[in-house]
């Protein structure tokens, strides 16, 4: 049973990570390596509560579990490790003629102690991940697990409290009003991932402080299939994207736009693929996810009220299950095309000029994730004609899988980056350095300022 964290143990928290950043032994690159490895190594020591423990919140096999929730996060602490050091060395960068004989340089330091705040469909990655980037910075870290996936919650708390001391990094729980305490304090950074209707809530609380943030939201992020794509493999790929974690993923693929002449193709592989992957009847795969909960699973249905089902349809509220469906013939006015789906839904538009769907793309708010299948040249056109946080050519989800990639939304999908050098970033203050000599003092920034002329010319 979770224990809400209370208002006097949340500010007591917070007074003691801003006492013990104080004392400046976060930024020791040592130190910051050191934590890093135990991280690790309780990671992997809690490998199987982990697992158990998404089963049971999200019905997340084992194979999933790891794929999509730890494997990404030891990746992310064994890259940090590997390049922390280079990372965190002061750059040296020239310096114009007009600072002669000054030296310019860059040096990272950790902006101090840090909000991190998690949603439910993928618990750990979402909670953790930040994480590498705050301890890999220097900073001090207060958690906010999700209450809708509680058993992770009290293991990542176990895990958490094991390992690392409150004062520097310590997890709190609880639902909403816990949310409200912990977003009423200063912090130095806010890190948040969850809807954009939550996001405007964090970014409203952050102003009152202008403390910086990164977003990570969502949105409705297209697919395109073409005419020239290869159907077995797009079909492969749309169905993974979308089934993974039974489509609770923000860059799921939220809706599809296919080119009329080879719709009914794709949908014919797709059961295919359906079938190949979760049998005749997804609901007794171990490999296919269940809904958060009850509320989600009638908002869900509600989709599912308009436009044609032609493949699944099927629900069972007592278990929580949506079949992988697809809706056909629907219109952008549908409650379905309103939202983020965040479900194994998937509505279909279909068009006969790709220009139709440019425009539709660039007429909605900028999309977290953009896919598009079909030949190379005309991707790079599509590309360059449309905007998104991320994009995949032949493939879905994808681009999160790669450290040296930067992941985040662009406008209502969120903003700001992170994973790899960019979560070190993300937690970092770029420090600006101007190192002026004083063998030399030149005349020229003083009044009544002496050869002006001359200098204005050369500066020209």
């Amino acid at each position: 049973m979770i224990q809400e964290t209370s208002k006097e143990a949340i500010e007591r928290l917070l007074s003691s990570q801003r006492t013990f950043f104080a004392t400046r032994e976060t930024k020791s690159i040592d130190f910051r390596i050191k934590q890093l490895k135990k991280f690790k190594t309780a990671i992997l020591k809690y490998e199987t509560k982990i697992a158990d423990a998404l089963w049971k919140d999200l019905h997340k096999s084992p194979e999933e579990a790891y794929l999509t929730e730890t494997s990404i996060v030891l990746g992310e602490i064994n890259n940090h490790i590997k390049h922390l050091k280079q990372w965190s060395k002061t750059k040296k960068v020239s310096s114009p003629l007009s600072l002669f004989p000054s030296k310019s340089r860059i040096i990272y330091e950790p902006l101090g102690v840090a909000l991190i705040i998690a949603p439910w469909n993928y618990p750990f990655q979402l909670l953790m991940n930040p994480l590498v980037g705050a301890i890999s910075a220097g900073c001090c870290a207060m958690l906010k697990a999700s209450p809708y996936a509680p058993n992770i919650a009290m293991v990542m708390e176990e895990l958490v409290t094991e390992i690392f001391p409150p004062e520097y990094v310590c997890i709190t729980q609880g639902h909403r009003d816990v949310n409200e305490i912990l977003l009423e304090q200063r912090y130095d950074f806010i890190f948040f991932t969850g809807s954009p209707a939550l996001g405007k809530v964090v970014m409203k609380a952050a102003s009152e402080y202008l403390t910086p943030v990164v977003l990570e939201l969502g949105g409705k992020s297209p697919c395109i299939v073409d005419k020239d794509a290869d159907i077995k493999k797009a079909a492969k790929r749309i169905v993974w994207g979308k089934t993974i974690n039974a489509g609770q993923t923000c860059i799921a693929p939220d809706y599809l736009y296919v080119h009329a002449g080879v719709k009914e193709s794709l949908f014919a592989e797709i059961r295919l693929v359906l079938n190949e992957m979760f049998g005749d009847d997804p609901q007794q795969s171990k490999y296919f996810a269940r809904i958060v909960d009850g509320k989600a699973m009638e908002r869900l249905k509600g989709f599912m009220k308009h436009g044609d089902i032609v493949i699944g349809g099927k629900t069972d509220d007592k278990e929580k299950y949506i079949a992988p469906t697809v809706i056909d013939n629907v219109k952008p006015d549908f409650p379905v095309m309103q939202e983020e789906i965040f479900g194994p839904i998937l509505p279909v538009m279909s068009f006969q000029d790709i220009e139709e769907v440019v425009r539709y793309v660039n007429t909605h708010e900028k999309p977290l994730a953009f896919y598009y299948f079909g030949k190379n040249k005309q991707a790079k056109e599509i590309l360059r004609k449309t905007t998104s946080g991320g994009a995949c050519i032949n493939d879905t989800l994808m681009h999160i899988a790669n450290h040296k990639l930067p992941f985040g939304g662009v406008g209502n999908s969120g903003m700001g980056k992170y994973h790899g050098y960019d979560s070190f970033l993300a937690f970092s203050n770029r420090r600006a350095i101007v190192n002026t000599p004083t063998w030399i003092d030149l005349p020229v920034k003083y009044a009544p300022f002496k050869y002006f002329s001359k200098i204005k010319g050369m500066l020209k």
